[in-house]
């Protein structure tokens, strides 16, 4: 125990003597927590639209302010041709072109011919604007079409035919916001990224310093040296995640609805897992470059498939296989359960069971490898 407490004092110190990093430490993951959900929104809006109307009727300009009037579309400009509209497709100035055909009023209500066609154009280069901005183009006409069949048709000549009501619930998130989502993601993708490269430079920083050597010639057993490492940050590593929930619930107003208790002791288990990562890459590389390059790549791998940004469950299924393997799409899964849904110790063992798992390994795989002369 002497010789863990030694240690700790040493990494302690180090650590407190650069203000500069320290300093770093816990701004940067607040600036990001407080920025990022801003900016990550999954609603698409000022979609930019052409619009060529040949028809230039009342019903025609009464459906280009329906679609604009939404807020979601922002009117780029009314054009004479489709290939007019193309060209600003091509120049991504636009991200959609509507055509209307000539005749559009006579055809649909004055001649009574029932229907009529309209040509939409989307560019597809962004693929998530284009699918959801044709959606909504395609819905706002849906029910313009409808508003024009209950104005015409008169309920006399309606059968009566039955129809269910849906009344929709929305748990957990009432209001829909996509800050309730983002920001527990965004949180447990902080924490990883901070406890990884801290605790993956840290013995090689020792290597390159030269004290490596120093330490090695001494009676320290392996694993005490290990310990040393890890614990300075993984306490580092719960006052970023405390400061991060006061964020959450300061500007966002995200407060756990569950036992936060259990938050905790995932995230304890959690910054064991991913802190014996990170050693265990220290233990292979020799500079702090090399080490970097290679926790930036696993960061990338944990950060996309971590089901953060695109749901696990419509990955193919090698990619569910891989995710599996990902400790932070465990943490991702955990805080969006305790933080928005109410989950306790029970509804977490398993998730808890996996992470010890991967806390068990991971350190013992870093102990063992390191290479330790007396």
């Amino acid at each position: 125990m002497r010789t863990i407490r030694f240690l700790l004092q040493k990494e302690f110190r180090q650590i407190f003597r650069n203000k500069a990093i320290l300093a770093l430490i816990m701004v940067m993951p607040i600036i990001q927590l407080i920025i990022l959900p801003l900016a990550a929104d999954y609603e698409i809006k000022n979609i930019n639209l052409s619009v060529v109307d040949h028809d230039h009727s009342p019903y025609s300009r009464h459906l280009i302010s329906t679609i604009t009037a939404s807020g979601y579309f922002r009117l780029q400009g009314y054009h004479s041709s489709m290939r007019e509209a193309y060209d600003l497709i091509e120049q991504d100035k636009s991200d959609l072109a509507l055509e209307i055909p000539s005749g559009f009023e006579r055809n649909l209500i004055r001649q009574q011919v029932d229907k009529q066609q309209l040509f939409i154009a989307v560019n597809a280069i962004n693929g998530t604007k284009a699918g959801l901005g044709g959606a909504y183009l395609s819905s706002i006409i849906r029910d313009y079409n409808q508003h024009i069949r209950m104005e015409w048709i008169t309920p006399a000549r309606i059968q009566p035919i039955p129809t269910i009501e849906v009344v929709p619930s929305n748990r957990f998130n009432p209001l829909l916001k996509y800050q309730f989502f983002m920001v527990p993601g965004i949180l447990a993708i902080l924490l990883t990224m901070v406890g990884g490269f801290l605790s993956a430079l840290n013995i090689v920083k020792e290597k390159e310093i030269g004290t490596i050597e120093q330490i090695n010639v001494t009676p320290i057993k392996k694993h005490h040296f290990i310990l040393g490492k890890l614990i300075p940050f993984w306490v580092l590593g719960n006052v970023v995640f405390t400061l991060g929930l006061l964020v959450s619930w300061l500007i966002y107003g995200i407060f756990p609805q569950g036992n936060i208790l259990a938050m905790y002791g995932f995230i304890w288990v959690f910054l064991l897992a991913v802190l014996g990562f990170g050693l265990l890459i220290s233990t292979y590389t020799d500079t702090q470059q090399q080490a970097m390059f290679i926790m930036f790549f696993f960061m990338m791998i944990f950060i996309l498939m971590g089901g953060l940004f695109t749901s696990i469950d419509s990955m193919p299924a090698w990619a569910k296989v891989v995710s599996r393997l990902n400790p932070v799409s465990y943490l991702v899964e955990v805080m969006r359960m305790i933080i928005l849904k109410g989950s306790g110790w029970s509804d977490i063992l398993p998730h808890l069971g996996t992470m010890l798992g991967f806390a068990a390994a991971l350190n013992g795989w870093a102990i063992w490898n390191y290479r330790k002369t007396s």
